[in-house]
């Protein structure tokens, strides 16, 4: 894809882009409301803009959205591109969705202006070569965890409800597999592991009891292209 297409795109996606929101007191790096869809299941819409074949991937992340991917892209040949807008949701189901776009080499991931992509969305993202962040685009991580309904925790935490801390339960036994699993899919994907290391896993699973009471983090500019979350060629060549 050309540079100019690529500015093309992206001045689209900042027309979305409304007044600064309000922040969250709770988790002062991110918005009080992300803009992230609220579909109860990821739905894909193929479009075009600027005569470029896009995806348009709305909603959770749920436990069917691998199936429908394969068979969207399957349907829809030429796709280049991937929007992302999701609060997260089944985390097996994101890392799988990352995996089937990686086998689709050359489709791009993005998060647009004006959209947030969280928690499972993230690994959905990752599969993407390459990935773009647009200036007003949202990524936001938190502590991952593992229980029987991992997605259920994410969706709870994404929606700030009090739910949260019963799900989550104890997790300390299985943190060990977790983070071995998605440090391992993080490398795969091209991203610093530090992103786990120095990020994620630096965040609360749930409300603590002092005064940091934080449990997601929106990386900053600066971040996304520290991480290789982002993978423009700040040199000029992206």
């Amino acid at each position: 894809m050309t540079r100019g297409v690529r500015l093309a795109l992206g001045l689209a996606a900042l027309a979305t882009l409304g007044a600064t929101p309000a922040m969250d007191p709770l988790n002062p790096t991110c918005p009080l409301h992300p803009s992230w869809s609220t579909k109860p299941t990821m739905v894909l819409t193929p479009v075009e803009r600027n005569g470029v074949k896009i995806l348009l991937a709305e909603g959770r992340v749920d436990a069917g959205l691998p199936d429908r991917l394969e068979a969207a892209l399957a349907a829809h040949p030429g796709i280049a591109e991937i929007w992302l807008s999701s609060p997260g949701g089944d985390a097996r189901a994101g890392n799988e969705a990352g995996r089937i776009i990686r086998r689709n080499m050359g489709i791009t991931t993005r998060i647009p202006s004006g959209w947030a992509c969280f928690s499972a969305c993230n690994f959905v993202f990752m599969g993407g070569i390459p990935r773009y962040v647009d200036p007003g685009g949202l990524f936001i991580v938190h502590m991952f965890t593992r229980t029987g309904d991992r997605g259920a925790i994410d969706m709870s935490v994404a929606m700030g409800t009090d739910a949260t801390t019963e799900l989550i339960g104890d997790v300390e036994q299985d943190a060990a597999l977790l983070a071995s699993e998605d440090n391992d899919f993080l490398i795969r994907m091209g991203v610093s592991r530090k992103l786990l290391t120095d990020v994620m896993y630096q965040q609360k699973a749930v409300k603590g009891s002092g005064p940091d009471q934080s449990t997601r983090r929106c990386l900053t500019r600066e971040e996304v292209l520290k991480y290789g979350v982002d993978s423009t060629d700040t040199t000029g060549g992206g």
